[in-house]
């Protein structure tokens, strides 16, 4: 049986009206997790450090901090969907990959159209119920197909653009999806973040260095941003 997805949210604008606005919205899609709203983007920082946040909803003009200052800071930032009462910085947004850019006042009609694009980016597979010998299987999408593969078989994950190239012991399958969204259902100890364009199973990895790992004989770059957190891992 299929397990439900169920992505966490957090909300950051300095206006409490937007904020309840926001969260009226989430809390009618059954696929969203509110797991808080702030006033201050800083004191978010605590919940985007010790959970994982799988979608942000953030002001721009704030006190303090500019809410596209703040989302460049975060090392490893979740999804992000911007909402302000402001044109002008909609480029700037695009730039950091934003999946939409909401301008107030919103409406539910157009919140519900940009939670369906980070919907759209963040779906092409799904965790499936362990089995009785409690191995876990990922269903991936991959020209028209559906294929069950066991998670331990992954090698790595491997981004382009829009689409995600998955490496497994038996193949190699292209599915629609971002790479955020495997971060999104694989979390755990089992797999690394190593690069914007790569995440690996480190029970694949056979060497490594401070700037690469190797995986079956392909050597997958660190990325700079990312060294510290791979260091942490793999020592």
């Amino acid at each position: 049986m299929e397990t439900p997805l169920k992505y966490s949210c957090i909300i950051i604008d300095d206006e409490p009206i937007a904020i309840r606005v926001v969260n009226s919205y989430v809390d009618k899609i059954d696929n969203l997790k509110l797991l808080g709203s702030f006033t201050n983007a800083l004191e978010a920082l605590n919940v985007l450090r010790s959970q994982r946040v799988d979608l942000l909803f953030l002001d721009i003009e704030m006190p303090g901090i500019n809410g596209l200052d703040f989302f460049s800071s975060i090392p490893h930032p979740p999804k992000v969907i911007f909402t302000t009462a402001y044109r002008n910085y909609a480029a700037q947004a695009f730039d950091v990959d934003a999946v939409d850019y909401l301008l107030k006042p919103i409406s539910f009609e157009r919140f519900l159209k940009a939670v369906n694009k980070f919907f759209d980016l963040t779906k092409g597979a799904s965790i499936v119920e362990a089995n009785c010998e409690t191995e876990s299987y990922i269903v991936l999408k991959s020209d028209k197909k559906n294929y069950k593969i066991k998670v331990d078989d992954i090698l790595y994950i491997e981004s382009m653009d829009d689409y995600v190239k998955v490496h497994t012991i038996q193949k190699v399958l292209v599915c629609y999806l971002r790479l955020s969204g495997f971060e999104t259902m694989l979390n755990g100890g089992q797999f690394v973040r190593v690069h914007r364009a790569y995440i690996v199973n480190i029970k694949h990895i056979a060497m490594f260095t401070s700037c690469m790992v190797e995986i079956v004989g392909n050597q997958i770059p660190i990325g700079r941003n990312y060294r510290e957190e791979v260091a942490k891992r793999l020592n």
